[in-house]
């Protein structure tokens, strides 16, 4: 025994000769938490893990900084959940842009929407916007510094499940090409939106609605600066926001067969340039066109996936792997940090001292699925109610954007309240509801009032119930989801 340890500290020096448990996961590869997959959700749980004394493996296929177009945006209500994690110093030194709110442009009218402040005394909320390989760059330092955590560079292939009793008992690895094994009490899976163990555990598959194509405006010069920009006009929505000093990131959102971005019509860039361009602020075309004339043109889905109760003993799926909802609202890293902050005190060694006893972490992942609702419901349904309004294909949808946007411009409540949901300030659901149909009726009130006398009869009896239909059908299916199991 003494001498395999002393072999052992020789292979793997300089590791602490006191932590015994940093050889158990270097040379047994054994710990409480197998973790795969070092991104958002992956960093922040090995980090609040490990604080509570839990020994961690965290697995990741490439440490090296991720180049991708999600994770640039973070709400202040995710702001507060990477404070309460002991994180909020990631996003210094990465050159962050604080955001204060949004301004939303409806065929080049503007209205602005800052991000309400809880109490009058309580500092002005603030969301940050970055580059988002740096800001994970600095999650992976900060896991690599945590007590209890070793971070490894390895490619998860498989788990490694008890034939007996079904339960996960860790993961199968190649690691520098060599096949590995790590073994834990309990695996977190968080291997992001193209996750390769979600069909084996979880009932439900992403729904892909349309993809954001996105450029990096060089010193664009944005109306509201320190502000995220939606643009609505008579095609799909454009979302702007800045991610440096510099640099600007613009999505542009298209369905699939999206007429206008067909191949007779020049594809993706002819949609660009005949149909985005024109749509955008004076003040951002030249920047836009220079992107777009240089072609660094780059696309992610735009992915709904509902959230289920997980059995799996030994297993927890999070982060985008279980959950998704589209990014226009850039909730994804607010309702991920939040994630980790109910789950790891759910599984505290408060409440489970011995993460063995799988059928305890069981019964909490039961209770994190509907306690997680009160911070990811008004998120998930707010996205994609918000993108049905924005990306209007009917006419009783164009009603509701319209009314959406003259909701807007009424100010006070009608204005802080949707934007503190969108924010994750607001986490009640029964608030959203509220102003959702409250915009319903008032999109037919604007209808009323700026249409032709003649048609006030039509508009009452008959285009009230439709838009009024389609905006339970917009909403209503969300809703079901979150009340599921």
């Amino acid at each position: 025994m003494t001498h395999a340890k002393s072999r052992a500290r020789v292979k793997i020096d300089p590791i602490p000769t006191h932590d015994d448990r940093e050889v158990r996961r270097r040379v047994h590869h054994e710990a409480d938490i197998v973790i795969v997959g070092a991104g958002v959700v992956g960093c922040a749980a090995a980090v609040a893990f490990g604080k509570q004394g839990r020994s961690v493996i965290l697995l990741e296929r490439s440490l090296k900084e991720p180049d991708r177009i999600v994770g640039e945006l973070l709400q202040p209500g995710g702001v507060h959940a990477l404070e309460r994690l002991g994180l909020d110093d990631c996003l210094e030194g990465i050159d962050a842009v604080p955001c204060y709110g949004y301004q939303v442009s409806y065929f080049r009218e503007p209205v602005h929407i800052p991000y309400p402040q809880t109490s009058p005394s309580s500092k002005r909320p603030e969301g940050r916007s970055f580059h988002h390989g740096r800001f994970i760059q600095k999650l992976r330092a900060r896991a690599k510094a945590a007590p209890n955590v070793t971070v490894i560079e390895s490619t998860v292939v498989d788990v490694v499940r008890n034939g007996w009793t079904n339960q996960i008992l860790g993961v199968e690895c190649l690691t520098s090409g060599q096949k590995d094994c790590y073994f834990g009490s309990l695996t977190l899976i968080s291997d992001g939106y193209a996750s390769k163990f979600r069909k084996s555990y979880l009932p439900y598959t992403p729904e892909v609605r349309s993809k954001f194509f996105a450029l990096e405006l060089i010193d664009a010069d944005l109306p509201c600066p320190n502000h995220g920009h939606v643009i609505l006009y008579d095609g799909p929505p454009i979302l702007i926001y800045q991610i440096g000093t510099h640099e600007t990131r613009i999505l542009i959102d298209i369905p699939e067969n999206l007429p206008t971005a067909s191949t007779k019509n020049g594809g993706v860039k002819g949609h660009m340039l005949n149909v985005t361009l024109p749509a955008l602020p004076p003040s951002v075309q030249p920047s836009f066109k220079k992107a777009l004339e240089e072609g660094k043109l780059r696309s992610m889905p735009n992915s709904f996936l509902p959230p289920a109760t997980q059995k799996t003993p030994g297993l927890i799926v999070l982060g985008d792997a279980m959950n998704m909802r589209h990014p226009l609202t850039g909730g994804g890293m607010t309702v991920a940090f939040n994630d980790v902050d109910l789950l790891a005190t759910l599984l505290s060694p408060d409440h489970i001292p011995d993460l063995e006893k799988t059928d305890l972490v069981v019964r909490q992942m039961s209770r994190f699925h509907w306690s997680r609702k009160a911070s990811s419901s008004v998120i998930n349904i707010l996205a994609m109610a918000l993108y049905s309004l924005f990306a209007a294909n009917d006419a009783s949808l164009s009603t509701l954007q319209n009314g959406c946007f003259r909701y807007f411009q009424r100010g006070g409540a009608c204005l802080s309240e949707p934007c503190g949901l969108l924010a994750g300030l607001i986490k009640t659901p029964s608030v959203l509801i509220y102003h959702f149909f409250a915009v319903a009726f008032y999109a037919v009130w604007r209808r009323m009032v700026e249409g032709p006398v003649w048609r006030i009869p039509y508009v009452v009896f008959v285009e009230s119930l439709l838009v009024i239909w389609k905006a339970c059908v917009v909403i209503g299916p969300y809703l079901v989801w979150e009340m599921r199991r």
